[in-house]
């Protein structure tokens, strides 16, 4: 299968993208919840033995139980599936649309304006399941179950709660979904330059591309946790009042907290996603549309003025028994009338009958 033929698959058919989205976007957040739990305990402006990844598992599974890493995964699975339907399928949306209007001259701001786009929609859907998951991730949480933490948290501090950090998560997604994509397709071009369905490629590529991705965005991802856990010594009401408070309590190096924890989260989540998202994408068959059915029935019949040229250049290969002008006699040749026989002197010749 060549690279039209395997593009093609699920472009022309949006329920196709959103399938393959949610799959990969459930798998790679339950494959790497445990990890995600760790980094928002460690983004946590709580000292509290969270200063490096082995330490703080170590501290929940021996203080909190051994399922404490994997608490609140129901509320991604929730989250997830519809946000990275959205998700995926917005972006090749976008994607086709913008490479359509750009005639395929500017691969890279493509890539990146539709990883961006993709992003606004992802962030709406996914928003209220991140600030229940990371209320359930944190230090003593009060909450037993996820409804219950959605109960209290609306009873308390109404829907805008769950928006809190919407602005601060679309100011981080944003730039995370352009390096992102930029680099997962500038990888893919050079590691699997046919784009033909292969999973090693796929996985080393998203897993490149998660990584820069993730470390670059980790001052942002900080403020965020800070917006959506509201600790009781330490509540933001935005972007700069989060800042402020992590720049009070752990200075500069406050923002980087986490940031092995979150690379060695995204690596492997983003090589799932990507890896679940294109076999997916590869198994799915889609019927050509009529359009598409219609213009390959016409391609393979001639066309009239084709048809036409191809008469003419047959005419004109006859053009090559015609002499040569030198070849013609000149005029001084000819013989005059006077020279020529008389039709008296001509015997006539006799008719026999059969």
């Amino acid at each position: 299968m060549n690279f039209d033929d395997y593009e093609s698959l699920p472009n022309s058919n949006f329920t196709a993208h959103m399938t393959a989205g949610a799959i990969a976007g459930v798998m790679e957040h339950c494959v790497m919840y445990p990890l995600d739990s760790v980094k928002t305990r460690m983004q946590s402006l709580r000292t509290a033995h969270n200063s490096t990844i082995t330490e703080t598992f170590r501290y929940m599974v021996k203080r909190e139980g051994l399922l404490r890493p994997v608490r609140g995964m129901s509320a991604v699975v929730m989250g997830a599936g519809p946000a990275h339907a959205c998700f995926f399928a917005t972006y090749e949306h976008c994607k086709q649309t913008l490479a359509h209007l750009t005639r395929h001259r500017h691969e890279h701001l493509t890539h990146g304006l539709s990883g961006c786009i993709a992003s606004l929609v992802h962030d709406a859907v996914s928003n209220p399941a991140e600030v229940v998951k990371q209320r359930m991730q944190m230090l003593n949480s009060p909450y037993r179950g996820v409804w219950e933490c959605v109960r209290r948290v609306y009873r308390a501090e109404g829907l805008r709660a769950f928006y809190r950090s919407y602005a601060t998560q679309v100011a981080m997604n944003v730039p995370f979904q352009a390096l992102h994509f930029v680099t997962y397709e500038w990888c893919q071009s050079r590691v699997n330059p046919l784009r033909k369905y292969d999973p090693r490629a796929h996985a080393l590529c998203g897993a490149a591309a998660g990584a820069l991705a993730a470390a670059a965005t980790t001052p942002l991802d900080v403020c965020k946790t800070v917006l959506n856990t509201q600790e009781a010594s330490w509540r933001a009401d935005g972007l700069r009042q989060a800042a402020a408070l992590v720049l009070r309590a752990a200075g500069a190096a406050g923002f980087w907290r986490g940031v092995a924890a979150r690379v060695l989260y995204q690596m492997p989540a983003t090589a799932i996603c990507w890896l679940t998202y294109e076999t997916i994408k590869h198994a799915q068959k889609i019927e050509p549309r009529e359009d598409q059915s219609s213009n390959t029935a016409s391609s393979n019949m001639a066309p009239a003025p084709l048809a036409a040229l191809r008469l003419a250049a047959a005419d004109v290969s006859h053009v090559s028994q015609i002499p040569h002008v030198s070849q013609i006699p000149h005029v001084s040749q000819i013989p005059h009338v006077s020279q020529m026989p008389h039709v008296s002197h001509v015997s006539p010749t006799p008719l026999t009958r059969p």
